[in-house]
């Protein structure tokens, strides 16, 4: 039966990207009044799988008729492969020994360890691969060594892409690996073995370490689903003739159905036969008679079935009170809930610094009207001497520098904040709602093993790079196609905006569903949900009173890790020339100016880093992932008030630390208040 099963989800997956390759090209033809819907192009590139002309690569600048696809497409696999596998191998096992080695070291040495992995996770991968090239540029530049090669069709490199591959799944692993021993080492069963005179050593190696693994197991898996889409940026900043390079190079449905399933399919039954190893798919408890199974599913009890279903649907939208739900009440409840937060230095700085960023661009370019400084040659006073050319470093003329075409970097940051962090927030916001939406109906109205089927369908997302699937969707949406009068979008800017926003949003509702539905499923296992259905509450008076007030502080924590992945996203799409809302092309066959952003929003400046970049000495443009990495610490300061608020919410208290001279005069404060005296017994014969 799990063989059945496996092999089932595994050809739905095959489906979804199947259908999935088809989107660029319906997209870059739909406003053609000629061109064939979704459904008839899905159906032609279906026959065309089963032709073997169909399979065939061909380079964009080759007039030849083309390589068989598995003659380019393999050996790029391999290459690609061999990059992650050892990335992940080198982070997971640096990260493993650091975790065992951090456990022996006392808890002073531990605290300022966790902070650094926090400020660590913050720093975004594009910043990585440029501090790294940094290094070898000042490595050769001092040494004539050439500590990171950059690929070529001659020559493979490895070391640069894996070592600054690896530090994400490092970092992430260091971190949950430590969470996971310090609360291994407080169960009762170590307890147990310390009195038995074992030791620290044996007890982690022997005991903790044997029961954590199978619960990092379901870590491990978004931990790579991060490092894959990672590597789609690393290989491109790497020049790495991956499978990145050859699916820009010939962005065909074919090659994306190719590129896809080769990345999905070895992981899918890699992660799914480690399931069944682990024993975490349990069969449902039921072992029905001989012809049981044709007598539940004739017609008569699947009609029977799906009108009980919409029966529940709709009772549940009659159980909703209109009147208790006041159009005040939760804006009310959120600002009191906003500012008790406030009260927590952490999150009071992240949320500052959203307000005062998104305040400053707003009113910048409503007094400005959006005006960028530009200076190409700057000249001293007198007029004769040229000082500098675009672009121009730090400090003149400008603070923090300029960009190639000599435009203020400064203020195309402050234009392009408003639509960086609000649009990054509400992308954030609508993947947080849509998840809520959807889980309520997860939890209430699918059934155990519905809900097994659900999971285990959404879970193969975690086998696809959302950053490269999001290129996919996005290619004929923010790029202009060349015409006969230049340069044209398909779309307005409006449908531009709202298209991404919906399809960054409809990527990841599916794993918020899952989730949160689960989160809502656990709250309804709680006693006290059972006694308030004995008092008569229905599914929405359960929902608002109970489940709600239980899970909000979940929603803001994953509001917020919703918030980094989307700018991560912003990122990874800036260095392929996506900026947000359109990009745009200069039509002059003599070489006119760069891609650029119509918005200026922070992702526009993205493309103009890379490694002739920094290697030319334009330090200054670092100053673009500096802002990305202020607004991810801003959040993550967010998400870490909201845990301790809602710690001290259930008794966990956060203490200032104190000098040991006043812990000590409190401790014989303490001892004072409860000696026992002649006045105690006196007060005991009063009868206080």
């Amino acid at each position: 039966m799990k063989i059945v099963r496996l092999i089932t989800y595994y050809l739905l997956g095959i489906v979804s990207i199947f259908c999935v390759s088809i989107f660029p090209q319906y997209f870059s033809t739909r406003e053609n009044p000629v061109s064939p819907g979704y459904f008839e192009q899905l159906i032609s590139f279906g026959k065309d799988l089963f032709k073997s002309e169909s399979w065939i690569y061909k380079f964009e600048s080759s007039q030849t008729g083309g390589t068989p696809m598995m003659e380019i497409m393999g050996p790029a696999f391999i290459y690609s492969m061999q990059i992650l596998l050892g990335a992940l191998l080198a982070g997971f096992s640096i990260a493993l020994f650091l975790a065992l080695g951090s456990s022996f070291l006392p808890k002073a040495v531990l605290s300022p360890i966790k902070r650094i992995l926090d400020v660590l996770e913050s720093v975004p991968d594009l910043i990585l691969a440029s501090l790294l090239q940094v290094l070898s540029i000042v490595i050769f530049k001092s040494f004539g060594v050439d500590l990171f090669r950059v690929a070529s069709y001659t020559e493979k490199a490895y070391f640069a892409p894996i070592v600054t591959l690896a530090i994400l799944p490092l970092v992430s692993m260091f971190k949950i690996l430590l969470l996971m021993i310090e609360e291994e080492f407080l169960k009762v069963y170590v307890t147990f073995v310390k009195s038995k005179g074992i030791d620290k050593f044996n007890i982690l190696i022997k005991h903790v370490l044997k029961n954590i693994m199978p619960l990092s197991f379901h870590h491990i898996k978004i931990i790579i689903w991060g490092t894959l889409s990672s590597q789609f940026i690393i290989e491109r900043v790497f020049n790495v003739h991956g499978l990145t390079f050859y699916l820009l190079d010939n962005f065909q449905p074919i090659t994306i159905f190719v590129t896809l399933g080769l990345i999905f399919t070895p992981f899918y039954f890699l992660f799914q036969l480690v399931d069944i190893w682990l024993k975490e798919d349990q069969p449902l408890s039921y072992e029905p008679r001989r012809g049981s199974w044709w007598r539940k599913w004739r017609m008569g009890n699947m009609v029977a079935g799906t009108k009980r279903f919409f029966e529940n649907i709709l009772y549940s939208f009659q159980s909703i009170n209109l009147r208790k739900i006041s159009p005040f009440r939760p804006i009310i409840h959120a600002l009191f809930t906003f500012w008790r937060h406030m009260k927590n230095w952490k999150f009071a700085l992240g949320a500052l610094f959203f307000i005062v960023t998104i305040s400053y661009s707003i009113i910048y370019s409503v007094t400005t009207d959006n005006h960028v400084d530009q200076v190409r040659l700057y000249y001293s006073e007198d007029g004769m001497k040229l000082i500098s050319a675009m672009p121009h470093a730090p400090t003149k003329p400008f603070f923090f520098g300029s960009d190639k075409l000599g435009f203020s970097l400064f203020d195309q940051l402050v234009i392009g904040a408003k639509y960086t962090l609000i649009f990054a927030l509400l992308i954030a916001l609508l993947r947080v709602l849509g998840g809520l939406l959807f889980g309520i109906f997860y939890a209430f109205h699918l059934g155990p093993r519905n809900q097994q089927w659900l999971g285990k369908l959404i879970d193969s997302i975690h086998f696809l790079p959302l950053s490269l699937v999001a290129y996919i969707l996005l290619a004929p949406i923010l790029m202009p196609t060349l015409t006969g009068l230049g340069y044209e979008f398909t779309y307005t800017f409006t449908e531009r905006i709202l298209l991404e926003m919906f399809i960054l949003t409809i990527l990841v509702v599916p794993l918020t569903t899952v989730l949160l539905g689960k989160e809502i499923q656990r709250v309804l296992d709680y006693e006290f949900i059972s006694s308030a259905r004995v008092l008569g509450g229905n599914r929405f008076h359960l929902f608002w009173r109970h489940i709600f007030p239980h899970i909000g502080p979940r929603l803001t924590i994953l509001f917020g890790t919703q918030f980094i992945q989307v700018l991560l996203i912003f990122i990874h799409l800036g260095i392929f020339k996506f900026f947000f809302g359109g990009t745009k092309l200069s039509f002059d066959p003599m070489g006119g100016d760069p891609p650029v952003s119509l918005t200026n929003e922070w992702s526009g400046l993205i493309g103009d880093l890379g490694r002739t970049t920094i290697s030319s000495g334009r330090y200054w443009y670092l100053w673009i992932l500096a802002a990305f990495m202020l607004a991810i610490f801003a959040m993550q300061l967010i998400i870490q008030g909201v845990k301790e608020v809602q710690q001290v919410k259930v008794g966990v208290l956060y203490i200032l630390p104190k000098t040991r001279k006043q812990k000590v005069k409190k401790k014989e404060k303490e001892v004072q208040s409860y000696k026992v005296t002649k006045e105690s017994f006196r007060g005991i014969e009063r009868g206080i």
